[in-house]
């Protein structure tokens, strides 16, 4: 591994000392193909975020618009060709690019095909707000997207400049729209569930769904180190929503190959399907199939992790081999869940942070 002898001192934290003698004491790690942790969980499925800024003000994540702390210094297309190549290397077969908003970088595009043209990367999908869509959804395409993830939290106009801060609910439905046309494989639409907003709309979407080929998934709302007020207010849990659809027809459908963790469910009189994402349902985290990385360059093994492992200094001297092996050191400190039910959020202060 490139420059293995000088690294140690650069790392602050514990996960990243426990890494470093990972490495050292174990040179087999070369010969692993495929990311596996401690609980017999395997990865391959990276969330990547391009970037931290978001131009919406949604009301459970930030309600007072986004404020830079500190340097705006996000990946280079160059690290992030270091950092796929690696990830592909060891299994890693869907990308989904994230933010904040990744629809703010100029460069997104070709981060798409970047990703969609390394060897081994079968599925490219996108989680934005869906503000540039309707310009941009047929360059994405073009690129090589498979998939799309839009976050609409109401369908009313109104109800959803109340939850975001804007006035972009026509443009976005248009948007999903041209998804269609342009041939995105999948698209989805992602709705946070909120108690004293949208909690009572689940028959306006159902309504939505009738003609449509999209997917809806209602995400329970997540306690951030920013929220914890406005999550007293607004939690609502996803299985009294599943109930209701058990009791009305829904019927539980397989979920595809490199599935989240969403629980998808489907009727016979409606074209599109409806999914539940419960964060705080017992043994969310058994079937945990995903990494994060941060557009700072930094590995999160969970959303709610105490602390990012930098591993930066590979990608910055194109150090595919030494990525690798860093990443592959790190899953023996990958924790088996969250403590999301003990109401610790970790590092996260909001979920534009880390795309969710």
């Amino acid at each position: 591994m490139n420059n293995s002898n000088n690294q140690q001192s650069q790392f602050a934290d514990p996960s990243e000392i426990v890494i470093q003698k990972n490495l050292k004491n174990n040179p087999l790690l070369t010969q692993q193909e495929s990311l596996e942790d401690n609980f017999g969980r395997h990865f391959e499925y990276l969330r990547l975020s391009i970037t931290d800024v978001c131009n919406f003000r949604c009301n459970y994540c930030l309600p007072d618009g986004y404020e830079c702390n500190g340097e705006r210094d996000y990946l280079s297309l160059n690290e992030i060709q270091t950092l796929v190549s690696a990830f592909a290397q060891l299994g890693v077969k869907k990308i989904r690019i994230t933010g904040g908003e990744p629809g703010l970088r100029k460069d997104l595009t070709d981060i798409i095909a970047l990703c969609k043209q390394t060897e081994g990367i079968e599925k490219v999908a996108l989680t934005t707000n869906g503000f540039n869509l309707s310009r941009q959804v047929e360059a994405w395409a073009n690129a090589g997207l498979d998939a799309i993830n839009v976050s609409m939290d109401s369908l009313d106009a109104r109800m959803f400049n109340s939850i975001t801060g804007h006035q972009k609910h026509e443009q976005i439905l248009q948007g999903l729209a041209l998804a269609e046309q342009y041939g995105i494989k999948q698209i989805k639409v992602n709705a946070v569930l909120l108690k004293q907003f949208n909690v009572n709309q689940l028959s306006d979407f159902i309504a939505w769904l009738k003609d449509k080929s999209i997917t809806v998934r209602f995400i329970e709302l997540m306690e951030t180190g920013d929220n914890a007020e406005f999550f007293n207010a607004n939690h609502v849990s996803g299985e009294s929503i599943k109930q209701q659809l058990l009791n009305t027809g829904w019927l539980p459908a397989f979920g595809g190959k490199y599935s989240g963790p969403a629980q998808e469910f489907y009727h016979a009189e409606v074209k599109g399907k409806l999914g539940l994402i419960m964060p705080y349902s017992k043994d969310f985290c058994k079937s945990c199939n995903r990494l994060r990385v941060s557009a700072q360059g930094k590995l999160h093994l969970c959303l709610f992790a105490e602390q990012g492992i930098d591993i930066r200094t590979y990608l910055q001297v194109e150090d595919i081999e030494g990525t690798r092996q860093a990443l592959l050191a790190s899953m023996t400190t990958k924790t088996e869940t969250h403590f999301l039910h003990n109401r610790e959020t970790g590092i996260t202060k909001h979920l534009a942070m880390l795309g969710g």
